[in-house]
């Protein structure tokens, strides 16, 4: 409406201006010249007239040019920034998934997840989407902290446990306090232990535990049966008696932790009443040394469990060894 008013006006305005030049023109022909022609006069008043109207959409039209070039240029600014914005974005995605496929890791895990991501853009849940981001950043800042060396996350985590026994390829130096003995009665130590079988007998992954207690009243027919319910699925048990320990050994013990393939330790940390507070996957290679070395010599100081009613001093046959 706006604009169709602002045209009504330049027309009006230009109708005016051409009126008042031709009317200029007429008189001023017959001021200079009373003798001439009256159709001389009338074509000389229209001619500059006409002149005037053409001077008028000239001008007109140059400032239209002008706007649409000031228009142009923004709009190809933008267009500019615009291109740019979806290149970078290209270049990095791109950049990203040949990375991806230079790695020695299998790409098309990552590919799975970033082709559901998008379609899950698609879902007309709030709640879906907001879940879908949280547990993307989550597993994003999970492989951060892991490239770094270290990530810990709260509580106890059975499912890093159970896929590191399903990945492993040569070993598992585990030790158990009494910490997660009931650990050993629930489900998810059923899933732990069933990988961990698998690995030994499909993929002669080498399995050992030490159980770890404080004197020899600790070592009861209960925790004997369950030494003996490992090593009848090919682990390799041993309890560490502290009391019973060389003095080199004994200021060894520690809380529990898991060594895979002597690369990434898996660790929890008790809270007050001795439940799991927190659990950590380290890859820094001095840490490893470490508990591995430590593993080994309370292993050293120690000998094969008995079966349950054997005679004192009787190591147990075939103690699971791989």
């Amino acid at each position: 409406m706006a604009g169709r008013q602002e045209r009504n006006s330049k027309l009006l305005r230009k109708t005016l201006i051409t009126s008042l030049v031709s009317a200029s023109t007429y008189v001023l022909t017959n001021v200079l010249n009373r003798n001439a022609d009256e159709v001389w006069k009338l074509t000389v008043t229209v001619v500059i007239g006409g002149a005037a109207l053409i001077v008028q959409y000239l001008m007109d039209f140059e400032e239209r040019l002008n706007s649409m070039e000031q228009s142009l240029s923004a709009h190809h600014g933008e267009l500019r920034t615009a291109v740019e914005k979806s290149f970078a974005g290209i270049n990095e995605a791109t950049e990203l998934f040949s990375q991806v496929d230079r790695s020695v890791l299998r790409s098309d895990g990552v590919t799975r997840l970033a082709r559901a991501y998008t379609q899950l853009g698609h879902q007309e849940s709030e709640l879906v989407k907001t879940f879908s981001q949280e547990e993307i950043g989550r597993l994003a800042t999970q492989m951060e902290s892991l490239s770094s060396g270290s990530v810990t996350c709260m509580g106890e985590n059975n499912d890093w446990l159970i896929d590191l026994t399903t990945c492993v390829g040569t070993s598992i130096d585990a030790t158990s306090t009494d910490v997660d003995r009931q650990f050993w009665y629930s489900e998810a130590a059923s899933r732990y232990l069933k990988a961990q079988e698998d690995a030994f007998r499909n993929r002669n992954v080498t399995v050992r535990r030490l159980f770890l207690v404080r004197t020899q009243a600790e070592v009861t027919e209960e925790l004997e049966r369950l030494c003996q319910s490992h090593r009848d699925l090919g682990i390799q048990t041993r309890i560490a008696v502290r009391e019973s320990l060389a003095p080199s050994a004994r200021l060894r013990m520690t809380n529990d932790f898991i060594v895979f393939d002597g690369e990434l330790c898996y660790e929890t940390t008790p809270d007050m009443d001795q439940k799991p507070a927190e659990t950590s996957l380290k890859t820094d290679k001095e840490h490893i040394e470490e508990r591995v070395n430590r593993f080994n010599v309370i292993w050293d100081a120690t000998e094969p469990v008995n079966a349950p009613g054997a005679a004192p001093g009787a190591a147990s046959a075939g103690s699971g060894s791989a």
